[in-house]
């Protein structure tokens, strides 16, 4: 499970590390694609590979499930992580993101989301403040 946040300023080389203590889940690789919210989603290679399988079976009609295929696989990159834990973020998720000199690593449960800090900081705002309703009304079910 991934929890918490983390900044860190992206190096010369455009690459950034992952917190120390998620690196053991991402040694197999890891999978960036753009997220819905203007952030960048990266997902350990068995929760990716989960995702792929969803994707080719979901209850959606065979043309909206191609449109969402394309959508996400083919903005998708798979790298590894070098020996010092960090892995260069492409330039097309970078710019669709925002992210410039500083990145927000928010652990989201299965996955991971980079964010631009300013655009973090006010998703993270929104979230708090639906967070209650969202349980309450998780409880009415």
């Amino acid at each position: 499970m991934f929890f918490g946040e983390f900044e860190y300023k992206i190096d010369e080389k455009g690459r950034v590390p992952f917190p120390p203590k998620f690196r053991n889940r991402l040694k197999d690789g890891v999978v960036l694609t753009p997220g819905a919210e203007k952030c960048i989603i990266a997902y350990p290679l068995s929760e990716w590979n989960k995702l792929a399988t969803t994707l080719t079976t979901g209850p959606v009609t065979p043309s909206k499930l191609r449109r969402l295929n394309r959508a996400i696989f083919a903005t998708a990159f798979s790298l590894n992580l070098d020996g010092q834990g960090r892995i260069a973020l492409p330039i097309p998720l970078r710019e669709y993101a925002g992210i410039e000199d500083e990145v927000v690593i928010a652990g989201v449960n299965t996955y991971l989301e980079l964010w631009n800090k300013k655009q973090w900081e006010a998703e993270k705002a929104t979230s708090q403040e639906q967070a209650g309703q969202i349980i309450e009304s998780l409880e009415r079910h």
